[in-house]
């Protein structure tokens, strides 16, 4: 909201004068200079005509007043508090994300194509979240840092594909850069980090990267942040599609589903999160609503105090009274107007 303002109202005692000055004008026998020329505009006769200088002289004025006493648009000064996490979003690229074991429409869907929609529908349900972004395959790096700007964050999901990265698993280095993006002192204390989770996503087993995934639960559990993990991805034998040396699609065959369920429980558990298994897109849609319910802490975000002066909108029409009611009191096509 917006509201009117006035910058200097001492300006507005000057304007209250004006009636007094008039009268106390008509009550003389002889012309009171007010501003230049203002002797000219004065008429002995009480005619209309006579008295137009004079009106355009004091409403000049009166406006010129009011462009002094700055009047401004002032939006509404307001601490606004939103509610809301930091959380950073660990999600595996590696090849077997192309298993086609999930359905949509009756057709068969990778598991990529299964959590992407879901994963966008969970940050427009979280608009006072801080979210960022990290990928892991055969290694791990941040796609987003920690971002309000949601609309950018969808947009780098719609870039995501299966090949970004070198193959592999490599979890724990995904937690660990994930841990890293959440490293922020004016949001710890006691060495506990405040209001922050990472949400891992992955279908498959370490095999790969610089850190083990104990290694990266310990720093998550020493920091004080919740690992929620997902495991995307049915059991036994799923379709993986073939491609041939130009990754063109010439066929399909089935692989084995490895994923490590008991070291995802692990990490969960021993972090304050939760485990959850996504077998097919609605127990992947139910994890994220499941995560999405967790309790959200207050944030103070920033106020504005936004101005816009208004006074040209007075101070150019009062110049321009006063120019015509030069010209009409002292026409400058007559000759008197030289004398």
């Amino acid at each position: 909201m917006s509201h009117l303002a006035i910058h200097d109202p001492i300006w507005l005692l000057a304007f209250a004068a004006l009636p007094l000055l008039a009268w106390l004008r008509g009550r003389r026998s002889v012309p009171v200079l007010l501003v230049p020329f203002a002797a000219a505009w004065y008429r002995p006769s009480l005619t209309a005509p006579a008295r137009w200088p004079l009106a355009l002289a004091i409403a000049g004025l009166a406006l010129l007043i009011g462009a002094l006493a700055r009047p401004q648009r002032v939006e509404d000064k307001r601490e606004v508090h939103s509610e809301g996490y930091d959380i950073v979003l660990a999600i595996d690229l590696s090849t077997s994300m192309l298993s086609e074991d999930f359905e949509k429409g009756g057709e068969r869907i990778n598991r990529l194509q299964a959590v992407k929609p879901v994963i966008q529908a969970f940050i427009e349900r979280r608009p006072a979240d801080r979210i960022g972004i990290v990928l892991f395959s055969g290694r791990a790096y941040t796609m987003a840092p920690l971002t309000f700007d949601h609309d950018w964050l969808l947009r780098q999901l719609e870039r995501l594909k299966i090949g970004m990265l070198e193959n592999g698993t490599a979890i724990g280095d995904g937690l660990g850069v994930a841990l890293t993006r959440l490293e922020q002192a004016k949001r710890e204390s006691g060495g506990q980090r405040q209001g922050a989770f990472i949400v891992l996503l992955t279908d498959g087993v370490n095999n790969s990267g610089a850190l083990t995934p104990e290694q990266a639960t310990s720093l998550a559990k020493a920091r004080g942040i919740p690992v929620y993990t997902i495991g995307a991805g049915k059991d036994g034998f799923v379709p993986m599609p073939v491609f041939d040396a130009n990754n063109r699609r010439i066929g399909r065959r089935m692989v084995a589903s490895d994923l490590d369920e008991g070291a995802l429980r692990i990490i969960s558990e021993q972090t304050g999160g939760k485990f959850f298994r996504a077998a097919d897109v609605d127990t992947v849609e139910s994890a994220f609503k499941a995560i999405d319910r967790a309790q959200k802490i207050e944030f103070q975000a920033k106020s504005f105090l936004i101005t816009t002066e208004l006074f040209w909108w007075l101070a150019a029409p009062g110049l321009g009274a006063l120019a015509l009611a030069a010209l009409a009191a002292r026409p400058l096509w007559r000759k008197e107007a030289f004398a």
